[in-house]
Protein backbone atom coordinates (compact mmCIF):
# COMPACT_ATOMS: atom_id res chain seq x y z
CA UNK A 1 0.00 0.00 0.00
CA UNK A 2 1.33 3.59 -1.22
CA UNK A 3 1.86 5.58 2.46
CA UNK A 4 2.97 9.42 2.67
CA UNK A 5 4.36 9.50 6.06
CA UNK A 6 6.56 12.85 7.44
CA UNK A 7 10.46 12.95 7.34
CA UNK A 8 12.68 16.45 9.32
CA UNK A 9 16.29 16.53 8.54
CA UNK A 10 17.23 17.26 12.06
CA UNK A 11 19.81 20.92 12.36
CA UNK A 12 22.69 18.78 13.24
CA UNK A 13 22.31 17.45 9.43
CA UNK A 14 21.50 20.88 7.91
CA UNK A 15 24.56 22.40 9.44
CA UNK A 16 27.05 19.25 8.72
CA UNK A 17 26.26 19.97 4.93
CA UNK A 18 24.43 16.53 4.74
CA UNK A 19 20.93 17.76 3.17
CA UNK A 20 21.86 16.08 -0.06
CA UNK A 21 23.48 12.88 0.94
CA UNK A 22 19.87 11.81 3.48
CA UNK A 23 17.48 12.70 0.49
CA UNK A 24 19.75 10.58 -1.94
CA UNK A 25 19.08 7.95 0.34
CA UNK A 26 15.56 8.44 0.51
CA UNK A 27 15.39 8.41 -3.06
CA UNK A 28 17.38 5.83 -4.38
CA UNK A 29 15.28 3.45 -2.14
CA UNK A 30 11.98 4.93 -4.36
CA UNK A 31 11.06 6.84 -2.30
CA UNK A 32 9.10 10.06 -3.54
CA UNK A 33 9.21 13.24 -2.35
CA UNK A 34 5.62 15.34 -2.66
CA UNK A 35 6.43 18.14 -0.72
CA UNK A 36 9.59 19.75 1.16
CA UNK A 37 11.01 22.82 2.29
CA UNK A 38 13.65 24.83 4.51
CA UNK A 39 12.36 26.38 7.37
CA UNK A 40 13.09 27.67 10.86
CA UNK A 41 11.12 25.87 13.19
CA UNK A 42 8.17 27.82 15.29
CA UNK A 43 8.51 26.57 18.79
CA UNK A 44 4.82 25.62 18.37
CA UNK A 45 5.83 23.76 15.57
CA UNK A 46 8.69 22.19 17.78
CA UNK A 47 6.40 21.48 20.92
CA UNK A 48 3.59 20.04 18.66
CA UNK A 49 6.12 17.53 17.03
CA UNK A 50 7.61 16.51 20.23
CA UNK A 51 4.21 16.84 22.44
CA UNK A 52 4.63 13.04 23.16
CA UNK A 53 8.08 13.48 25.36
CA UNK A 54 6.21 16.90 27.10
CA UNK A 55 6.71 16.72 30.87
CA UNK A 56 9.78 14.32 30.54
CA UNK A 57 13.57 15.84 31.27
CA UNK A 58 14.69 16.52 27.59
CA UNK A 59 11.89 18.15 26.48
CA UNK A 60 13.12 21.70 26.86
CA UNK A 61 16.62 20.69 25.20
CA UNK A 62 14.93 19.03 22.23
CA UNK A 63 12.72 21.87 21.30
CA UNK A 64 16.06 24.35 21.98
CA UNK A 65 17.98 22.11 19.53
CA UNK A 66 15.45 21.34 16.97
CA UNK A 67 15.18 25.73 16.72
CA UNK A 68 19.14 26.11 16.69
CA UNK A 69 19.29 26.06 12.87
CA UNK A 70 16.83 25.21 9.63
CA UNK A 71 15.37 21.98 9.03
CA UNK A 72 14.50 20.25 6.44
CA UNK A 73 10.43 18.92 6.30
CA UNK A 74 9.42 16.60 3.68
CA UNK A 75 6.56 15.04 2.79
CA UNK A 76 7.36 11.50 1.64
CA UNK A 77 5.11 8.97 -0.23
CA UNK A 78 6.06 4.94 -1.24
CA UNK A 79 4.99 1.56 -0.66
CA UNK A 80 4.99 0.91 2.96
CA UNK A 81 6.86 4.29 3.15
CA UNK A 82 6.80 4.20 7.31
CA UNK A 83 8.27 0.86 7.70
CA UNK A 84 10.81 1.03 4.90
CA UNK A 85 11.74 5.21 5.66
CA UNK A 86 12.12 3.70 9.84
CA UNK A 87 14.38 0.93 8.92
CA UNK A 88 15.93 3.05 6.11
CA UNK A 89 17.14 5.48 9.03
CA UNK A 90 17.90 2.93 11.87
CA UNK A 91 18.23 3.36 15.66
CA UNK A 92 17.31 6.77 17.60
CA UNK A 93 20.59 5.90 19.57
CA UNK A 94 23.73 5.90 17.28
CA UNK A 95 25.54 3.62 19.19
CA UNK A 96 22.68 1.24 18.35
CA UNK A 97 22.10 2.02 14.54
CA UNK A 98 23.40 -0.28 11.82
CA UNK A 99 25.96 0.58 9.51
CA UNK A 100 23.95 1.21 6.31
CA UNK A 101 21.50 2.95 7.94
CA UNK A 102 21.25 6.89 7.69
CA UNK A 103 21.74 6.99 11.86
CA UNK A 104 24.32 4.49 11.44
CA UNK A 105 26.69 5.85 9.04
CA UNK A 106 26.18 9.74 9.82
CA UNK A 107 24.93 10.29 12.98
CA UNK A 108 27.05 12.07 16.10
CA UNK A 109 24.97 11.26 19.29
CA UNK A 110 21.31 10.14 20.72
CA UNK A 111 20.45 13.90 20.11
CA UNK A 112 22.32 14.46 17.57
CA UNK A 113 20.61 11.85 15.11
CA UNK A 114 20.56 13.31 11.85
CA UNK A 115 16.59 12.88 11.06
CA UNK A 116 13.25 12.46 12.34
CA UNK A 117 10.50 10.17 10.60
CA UNK A 118 6.84 8.96 12.03
CA UNK A 119 6.73 5.78 13.39
CA UNK A 120 2.90 5.31 12.52
CA UNK A 121 0.44 5.92 9.81
CA UNK A 122 -1.52 8.02 12.79
CA UNK A 123 1.48 9.77 13.73
CA UNK A 124 2.87 10.54 9.48
CA UNK A 125 -0.71 12.14 9.25
CA UNK A 126 -0.41 14.44 12.75
CA UNK A 127 3.24 15.41 11.99
CA UNK A 128 2.66 16.48 7.78
CA UNK A 129 -0.51 18.46 9.58
CA UNK A 130 1.83 21.05 11.77
CA UNK A 131 3.88 21.94 8.46
CA UNK A 132 1.85 21.16 5.55
CA UNK A 133 -1.35 21.91 4.27
CA UNK A 134 -3.61 19.29 2.04
CA UNK A 135 -3.43 21.34 -1.06
CA UNK A 136 0.34 20.92 -0.92
CA UNK A 137 1.29 17.35 -1.34
CA UNK A 138 2.10 17.13 -5.60
CA UNK A 139 1.41 14.16 -7.36
CA UNK A 140 3.78 12.96 -10.02
CA UNK A 141 5.21 9.57 -11.34
CA UNK A 142 8.96 8.28 -11.07
CA UNK A 143 9.86 6.84 -13.70
CA UNK A 144 11.00 3.61 -12.01
CA UNK A 145 7.65 3.22 -9.77
CA UNK A 146 6.92 0.54 -12.09
CA UNK A 147 10.34 -1.02 -10.50
CA UNK A 148 10.02 -0.11 -7.20
CA UNK A 149 6.48 -0.41 -5.92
Amino acid sequence: MIERTFIMIKPDSVVRGLIGEVISRLERKGLKIVSMRLIHMSEAQAKALYSVHKGKPFFNDLIKFVRSAPVVVMAVEGESAVSVVRRLIGSTDAKEALAGTVRGDLSCSKSMNIIHASDSLDNAQKELAIFFADGEFLKYSRLDEGWVN
